[in-house]
């Protein structure tokens, strides 16, 4: 009775992990970009199953269409002590170039040390690139992994960081003016869009080892 306990027990645990990894799309195989295309400078390669930066300031993007009402799951970790990149959401249009992405879209930026560049708390991992204030700054160092799930819940979202929540942002709540040309033009982006990986300068190398999604249960 004990043993058939026992294997009724692991038959129920690997239904439930089964069922709850099919919740989830991965949208990186590790072996290549199949479904990913780049658009503006430098470039992104495939290597050791991780996907590398190189040079930009440049965008890798998801072309099987927008994303809304999802978590979306990423894991990555810089080559250096600090690097620059950014996980790009709600991109109103497919990219063509750079530029749109940021102006139209949102970045949740990969930076730990934005000190570093002369900016402030609104540019730090996990912010809604000079938008939003950090609840907390958890970013680990290079070559330290890090795990970032980014709820899109409608106009509503979410940046959680190594477990910790960072951002916690809904669509016309106030933000700064701002401050520099690079950043974002202020306004609404769209519920539903599509995403990009960032590859920022020769100098900010970061590597990314996962890339999914999940859908919201609604």
């Amino acid at each position: 009775m004990f043993r058939w306990l026992v294997a009724l027990c692991i038959v129920a645990l690997f239904s439930s992990a089964h069922a709850q990894t099919d919740d989830w799309k991965q949208l990186f195989d590790g072996k290549d970009l199949t479904g990913w295309k780049h658009v503006g400078p430098g470039y992104m390669t495939v290597e050791d199953g991780l996907i590398r930066t190189h040079g930009g300031m440049g965008l890798l993007y998801w072309t099987g269409g927008k994303l809304g009402d999802c978590v979306i799951h990423v894991v990555f970790k810089m080559r250096d002590h600090n690097d620059n990149s950014g996980v790009f959401i709600r991109i109103p249009i497919e990219p063509r170039e750079e530029w749109m992405p940021v102006h139209y879209g949102y970045e949740v930026q990969i930076d730990n040390q934005p000190e570093d560049s002369k900016e402030d708390d609104y540019h730090v991992t996990a912010a809604l690139y000079s938008l939003t204030k950090p609840l907390a700054r958890p970013g680990k160092p290079g070559p330290e992994w890090n795990t970032m799930d980014i709820t899109l819940d409608g106009p509503h979202t979410i940046v959680v960081l190594n477990g910790t929540k960072v951002t916690d942002y809904t669509e016309g709540e106030p933000v700064p003016e701002r401050k520099f040309k690079f950043e974002p033009q202020r306004g609404p982006r769209p519920n539903e869009g599509y995403i990009g990986l960032q590859n920022h300068s020769d100098n900010d190398i970061v590597f990314f080892k996962e890339v999914a999604v999940k859908m919201l249960k609604k």
